[in-house]
């Protein structure tokens, strides 16, 4: 198959193709190695290497565990949670729990209501963003990384998370107040 074709295949097609033949999982790769890369920087403060590392580790037991993806769930799900497990480990494993942003990408994705608030937090930068996020509890970090970066909906994230949708909402609504709330206090300070 050409690549046109491939990426015409939704995730599930890919899936039986790599199901029946195990070559194909590279088509997954390619689909997912970049947005898995960018996820796993987004919520863990690693270097590039380390970032290599455990892309390379959430690629291994997606393709072991291959045949016990269901259809019930959305793939990008699926290896989203897989993702999510390694990284929680890896910080396990690093007793560290620090968000890495990149310059005014948050904000890029959050719509815009026009106001002075919006517009300060438009001219922070990654760094500054990054710090004030990693003052936040992980859950809500990593609920608005999925929301805002990874751009799933409350679904998507429900089943990535394996939390009710109602929890997922109120983590972001949650962790928006207290971002704001950090923007307030530090918010000067920056």
């Amino acid at each position: 198959m050409n690549k046109k074709e491939i990426d015409k295949l939704s995730d599930s097609e890919i899936v039986e193709l790599t199901i029946y033949e195990r070559d194909n999982y590279k088509y997954i790769i390619d689909r997912y190695e970049k947005k898995l890369f960018r996820y796993i920087r987004r919520i863990l403060y690693v270097n590039k290497e380390d970032a290599e590392d455990i892309l390379q580790d959430v690629f291994i037991k997606a393709y072991r565990n291959i045949k016990s993806y269901k259809n019930k769930y959305k793939f990008s799900s699926w290896i989203y949670r897989i993702a999510h497990n390694e990284a929680v480990s890896f910080l396990r494993k690093q007793n560290t729990d620090i968000t890495e942003i990149k310059d005014n990408e948050i904000f890029d994705r959050i719509p815009s209501k026009n106001n002075i608030e919006d517009d300060f937090l438009r001219n922070l930068k990654g760094s500054e963003v990054r710090d004030l996020l990693a003052k936040l509890d992980r859950k809500y970090r990593e609920a608005l990384v999925l929301r805002y970066f990874e751009e799933m909906e409350y679904n998507e994230i429900s089943d990535t998370l394996c939390i009710p949708g109602g929890t997922v909402a109120s983590l972001i609504s949650r962790g928006k107040k207290k971002f704001k709330i950090l923007i307030e206090k530090y918010g000067k300070n920056i």
